[in-house]
């Protein structure tokens, strides 16, 4: 039974993947078959490798896909040529000579599209990582400017903070000279009323004499 893996693909296991899949396709297998037998190398289930040769590898191998499809219709071609062309020989001996031929052709196809892959992966490997190295290069730079512009809001809040420090400390003294002075004030008004209580309550008479004398 297929193990199943959870791990990532490797390059590897694409490489074989392609190079089973067009094996079947030129022999006029399955695909199904070639996941089967791919799942059964590498440790994954068929499922996991149709859906990683659809979503990924396939679009890798469209030239080499056409290839396969085209040597399946020659390969099928040249076996009915060749029965219908030499009835006096074996069949049996005309499919295993045509067999023998097709197979060393494809053998030398199969090597030259594993060769074209392995530089077509590499190929894309490198472009991949070249935008990654400039991914990183454009990050830095943005993490440079962000923590530029994080020295300078705190010192600007730093700034703003004292500002507010100082703001507080003169309403502070305003604050309390202006109760002193609400104190001041309400005291003088007290100070006035008192007076001119006195001053109300305060009465004069005319003595014989013709002075003014207070009445308590």
């Amino acid at each position: 039974m297929t193990a199943v893996r959870q791990d990532a693909w490797s390059a590897d296991d694409d490489i074989i993947l392609a190079e089973v899949t067009l094996r079947h396709i030129r022999e006029g297998g399955t695909q199904l078959g070639a996941f089967e037998e791919v799942g059964e190398r590498i440790g994954r289930t068929s499922a996991a490798c149709g859906f990683r040769w659809n979503s990924c590898v396939r679009k890798r191998y469209e030239d080499a896909i056409q290839i396969a499809k085209q040597q399946r219709q020659k390969r099928n071609y040249l076996k009915k040529q060749s029965l219908v062309a030499s009835p006096h020989v074996s069949s049996l001996s005309i499919v295993d000579e045509d067999s023998k031929a097709i197979k060393h052709h494809e053998t030398l196809s199969e090597e030259s599209i594993t060769i074209e892959g392995i530089i077509r992966f590499l190929r894309q490997w490198r472009g991949a990582y070249q935008e990654l190295q400039r991914q990183v290069k454009l990050l830095e730079k943005d993490l440079l400017d962000r923590e530029e512009e994080l020295a300078d809001l705190r010192d600007e809040n730093q700034r703003l903070s004292s500002e507010v420090s100082n703001v507080q400390t003169d309403y502070r003294t305003v604050n309390d000279d202006y109760k002193t002075l609400i104190q001041i004030m309400d005291r003088a008004r007290r100070l006035t009323v008192l007076s001119e209580e006195e001053e109300q309550k305060q009465r004069f008479k005319m003595d014989a004499n013709g002075n003014l004398e207070r009445i308590e």
